[in-house]
């Protein structure tokens, strides 16, 4: 993704008021849309015990579902600014909906009353924390760099945690996750401010579309990661 580097970006006119408003009106449309499609998605897979099996039996398949994820997350954030704001659109919502595939697992481990709960703590926390980084005067870029080699950090340790299965590491993980995505949630926030004066972006435009996909991911990570400490199981 684009870097835009006025972090503190301050509102000079009410031109820039405007354009700051239409852009995160598209932003937060775009990612709550996409949240919609995710659990559409992800439901209907979780209540389809022929379409899940089909899904989650086949490795062929569930990789396929993967590596078509990473694939647009890259095109997304390599090409946003020559994509059409449409072809952006279309990308977004095919992720979502290939992330409530992987995401309907969440459903069939966990009971829906912990899950909807959880969703709920998440929206609260995730709504607090953006809105904490888009009314901020204070410069957040080196926290941001700090959290990115947390998220680093964190995917490694994520992959150690695949195959080294200890109760202890696994909390560890789900902690940090947390506070990573929440501090990144703040970052990420206060960004699109910069995003929208440098660009000018539209509701439709590819780089809003772009600034939705990264509140949506910042969203769904501090979602799983909460789960771990408030989902209950199924028995």
């Amino acid at each position: 993704m684009s870097n835009y580097e006025r972090s503190d970006a301050t509102l000079t006119s009410a031109s820039d008021a405007d354009v700051l408003s239409a852009f995160l009106r598209g932003v937060y449309g775009w990612m709550c849309a996409g949240l919609a499609v995710t659990a559409a998605t992800a439901w209907f897979v979780a209540s389809s015990p022929s379409v899940a099996t089909a899904i989650f039996s086949n490795r062929l398949v569930f990789w396929a579902v993967v590596i078509a994820q990473f694939g647009i997350v890259i095109t997304l954030s390599a090409r946003v600014q020559t994509l059409a704001g449409s072809t952006a659109s279309a990308l977004f919502i095919a992720y979502s909906a290939l992330t409530g595939v992987t995401l309907s697992s969440v459903l069939l481990l966990y009971t829906g009353e912990s899950v909807a709960s959880t969703f709920v703590v998440a929206g609260g926390m995730f709504g607090a924390l953006a809105l904490y980084g888009t009314v901020t005067r204070r410069d957040l870029g080196a926290f941001g760099q700090f959290f990115f080699m947390g998220l680093v950090g964190l995917v490694l340790a994520s992959v150690i945690g695949i195959f080294w299965h200890n109760d202890g590491l696994q909390f560890m993980i789900s902690f940090v996750g947390v506070l990573v995505f929440s501090g990144l949630t703040v970052y990420d926030a206060q960004r699109l401010k910069s995003m929208a004066l440098a660009t000018g972006g539209g509701p439709t435009s590819a780089v809003t579309v772009v600034g939705a996909l990264v509140l949506y991911l910042d969203f769904i990570n501090l979602f799983l990661f909460l789960l771990r400490f408030l989902g209950g199981r199924r028995k």
